[in-house]
């Protein structure tokens, strides 16, 4: 008989009835996970403490407001609460982070949940902090490298130094693409324990629907070229980019789903440009109503300047719709065939211009594409996650 685990998934990034894409990615790998029949789980998501929900505090106040206990999708999910102070949070935070929610562990334990194990997310400071729970406690520990938790906090000595300690503690290491594995083992990390196990994705929830009826579903006029950018506001994701791209390409829209702090400067860019009446910034939307702006588009554009392993780019093709994407970290692991996109050979706007070229020269039909995000489905990786849990846990029947 095929052994049974109970897992504790501890990580900041998990949904929440506030904050319901927040971390999306990692509630997904769970839930797949479970339907496998072989794991139990329950979530500490712990938040940063803050003293109000004023909506005027914008994403603190949203923090403040998330509730302590909830249930998501027959899952319990404890909200514990961490100081983080300003200024010096970054080299205190695994500490603040594993003494906010030791209290709320200990608690499910006592209360007839004895996991079998950790199943921590994003290294710092999540997974350094479950290295110190999972000490204080007695039991073992995983971690799942997600990108900027290791190619960009590996680059400050204080957290670089915490990785390191942390990943020579876990009982495995994985990485959602090569790319982080590798960097996994460049800090430190035993060959033999690190893992590449990447996402997959929901092709229920993801699908092709027509491009018309997309659209009009949408409220979208436009009948001619369709971009769409999906992420946060913020500069890595490149949006920028692309509104700069509008000045060359006169046929096309763009329109981009997030929000975040650029919101502003990316409207005045647009105004500067002249492309203000092509460019739509429609704000954050409901997964699962995403396969409807990705069927509307022509192509889904992702100019990051980092990535562990982009989502969105499976989303899309699983909607039918091909990509241009920057060539960082994972995703030339993600857009490996024509079927699927193109790859921008540099991050600017020639680079992805020549891709978006190369793409309309051969366009792929959304069959194919679809066909291609189908080999990218949850089965396989739930099937490593439980060898794995076998390795770490030893095979029980």
């Amino acid at each position: 008989m095929a052994s049974t685990f109970k897992t504790l998934l501890f990580s900041t990034l998990y949904p929440s009835s506030i904050r319901p894409v927040h971390g999306v990615f990692v509630e997904t790998r769970l839930r797949e996970l479970l339907k496998s029949g072989r794991v139990q789980s329950k979530v500490v998501a712990p938040v940063p403490w803050f003293p109000s929900s004023n909506p005027a505090f914008g994403s603190y106040a949203k923090m403040a407001a998330t509730p302590r206990f909830e249930q998501r999708n027959g899952l319990e999910v404890f909200h514990p609460r961490y100081f983080l102070p300003p200024k010096v949070g970054q080299n205190i935070a695994p500490y603040v982070l594993a003494a906010g929610a030791l209290p709320t562990i200990r608690k499910i334990i006592r209360d007839g949940f004895d996991f079998d194990l950790i199943d921590a997310h994003f290294y710092y400071p999540d997974g350094v902090a479950a290295s110190i729970i999972a000490e204080k406690i007695g039991k073992p520990f995983i971690c799942t490298a997600r990108g900027s938790d290791i190619n960009l906090y590996r680059q400050f000595r204080a957290p670089a130094n915490f990785l390191r300690s942390t990943i020579t503690k876990a009982n495995a290491n994985i990485g959602v693409c090569r790319d982080l594995a590798e960097q996994l083992i460049e800090l430190g990390a035993d060959r033999e324990q690190v893992h590449s196990i990447r996402n997959g994705v929901d092709l229920q929830r993801f699908f092709p629907v027509n491009r018309s009826a997309a659209r009009q579903a949408l409220g979208i006029r436009h009948s001619g070229m369709l971009w769409i950018s999906v992420g946060n506001l913020i500069e890595l994701k490149g949006h920028h980019l692309l509104v700069d791209m509008l000045a060359a390409r006169t046929d096309a829209h763009l329109l981009i789903v997030g929000a975040g702090p650029m919101h502003a400067e990316l409207e005045a860019r647009a105004k500067l440009l002249g492309v203000e009446d092509r460019l739509q910034l429609v704000g954050q939307q409901p997964n699962d109503k995403l396969h409807l702006w990705f069927s509307a588009a022509d192509v889904t554009f992702l100019a990051s300047s980092r990535e562990g392993w982009a989502n969105v780019l499976l989303e899309s093709m699983a909607s039918g719709t091909p990509v241009v994407a920057t060539a960082v970290n994972g995703t030339p692991e993600v857009v490996a065939s024509a079927d699927a996109g193109q790859l921008a050979k540099s991050r600017d706007v020639p680079g992805l211009m020549a891709a978006l070229d190369r793409l309309l020269a051969n366009y792929p039909d959304p069959a194919a594409t679809r066909r291609y995000a189908e080999g990218f489905s949850w089965e396989e990786t739930t099937r490593q996650q439980l060898a794995l849990f076998d390795k770490v846990c030893g095979s029980r029947d």
